[in-house]
């Protein structure tokens, strides 16, 4: 059985980075007919929080992404001790003592020796009164797994035939010096006991992917496949990634953004195919082929979803709004008539509420110089509210036969001087929803 995981952090919310990895993780689960894992890498106390658990947890909800378990990795802490002591037995786990700074120092002359700064393994020679005087002094080491330095390949979903020589890699660390376990072990053991079949994630995660691979086939694993999505930009090929903080999926929601928006979105970005607004989660699912995806950096516009957005909102019926055009204060015998009137001139719902207060406030009229004479004269035929759908022709055809006017001359001034707009919806449906005119003021 097809079976994926999505494994974000609990140190903040999640943003349109981890959206693509969650739904493409999602969308092959749900494709295959297959099991889709929320995976919580919480294996960090200090920064992980509760509240995020939460919020990650209240965010996919929100947009659909419904997952079939939870697995939290503090949860699975022995599990990965009996893995390492695995490794340790195979002489493929070894503790190394530099301090960053020397590490930074290797680093550099590697780089003046042109060389690649990859960890020179000098703590394999240490001998164990040595590694005694260590600890002693410096505490615990980390703990690196020995790569084989062969080259690693595979085949990927998005990259293709992809290979990468160990020898260029450094030995990763697994576990740090305070005992923490890191992401790369912790994956590796979850993916294999939790039968993970498919792993999508960012191009920047290729390295980790290679040494992973080792580390499977070490614990006697089986390989899931692999598919590395490219990185977001921004609508200038910007670097996106000091700009994710402001882009977390509850701030695109607190601005109206919708999930089918932007989940159709997101589901396109990035492929051969065309962006196009689906009805639900199973168009999304229908139309996903991983293959269709590319390498190259990916341009990522906040201002792209707003079109979607009202593009989904003029597809819902009355009932799927009628909650929020009642918490606006839109009377019961006009809610109805009032989403007619609206929807194909909103972008986002919270729109709905300027609209309203346009209708029972009156709208500040926009009168050009050269229409004040004739708006003037207009409102003096205009009859009183309570207005219905056949006062506007009514009022127009008396208009034009009063000051001559006619075609746009003579609707646009009005349109304005009722709903200070140049645009919107049919002035023959806005009239019974119209309670109060301002522009009569200045009869």
């Amino acid at each position: 059985m097809t079976t994926t995981r999505f494994a974000p952090s609990p140190t903040g919310y999640i943003h349109v980075g981890n959206l693509r990895t969650a739904l493409m993780n999602y969308l092959i689960a749900r494709k295959a007919g297959g099991t889709f894992i929320l995976r919580i890498d919480d294996t960090d106390p200090e920064r992980s929080k509760e509240e995020y658990v939460d919020a990650i947890k209240e965010d996919l909800d929100w947009l659909g992404l419904h997952w079939d378990r939870v697995e939290r990795q503090s949860e699975r802490l022995d599990r990965y001790a009996e893995a390492a002591d695995t490794l340790r037995k195979m002489g493929r786990f070894y503790e190394a003592f530099e301090t960053p700074t020397e590490l930074d120092l290797k680093r550099k002359k590697q780089l003046n020796m042109g060389r690649p700064p990859v960890y020179d393994r000098a703590a394999l020679a240490l001998s164990d009164d040595q590694k005694q005087a260590l600890r002693a002094e410096r505490g615990d080491g980390v703990w690196r797994f020995k790569l084989d330095h062969a080259r690693i390949e595979w085949v990927d979903g998005i990259l293709g035939d992809t290979s990468i020589d160990a020898a260029s890699v450094s030995d990763p660390v697994l576990i740090r010096g305070d005992g923490q376990v890191l992401y790369t072990l912790a994956s590796v053991v979850d993916d294999t006991e939790m039968g993970v079949t498919d792993v999508v994630r960012g191009s920047d995660h290729v390295t980790n992917t290679a040494t992973q691979i080792q580390i499977i086939e070490a614990l006697g694993g089986t390989c899931p496949r692999f598919a590395h999505h490219s990185l977001l930009t921004g609508p200038q090929g910007e670097a996106l990634s000091k700009r994710l903080g402001t882009l977390a999926l509850r701030d695109l929601r607190a601005q109206g953004v919708e999930p089918m928006a932007l989940l159709s979105h997101m589901a396109r970005l990035g492929s051969s195919d065309p962006i196009e607004l689906r009805a639900d989660m199973a168009e999304l699912v229908d139309g996903f082929d991983i293959g269709r995806f590319g390498a190259a950096p990916t341009k990522f516009d906040e201002a792209d979803l707003f079109p979607l957005t009202a593009r989904h909102l003029q597809t819902l019926p009355f009932n799927a709004v009628a909650g929020t055009i009642a918490e606006i204060g839109v009377p019961d015998h006009q809610a109805e008539q009032f989403w007619t009137v609206t929807r194909d001139n909103i972008t986002t719902l919270s729109d709905l509420q300027d609209w309203w207060r346009l209708f029972r406030e009156g709208a500040e009229p926009v009168i050009d110089d050269e229409d004040t004479d004739f708006v003037r004269e207009a409102m003096t035929l205009l009859a009183d509210a309570p207005f219905d759908e056949a006062t506007w022709a009514t009022w127009t055809a008396a208009v034009k036969e009063a000051t001559g006017r006619k075609g746009r001359s003579l609707f646009m001034p009005l349109r304005k001087a009722l709903t200070g707009q140049s645009h919107g919806p049919d002035m023959a449906a806005v009239m019974p929803l119209l309670q109060v005119v301002r522009a009569r003021e200045n009869r």
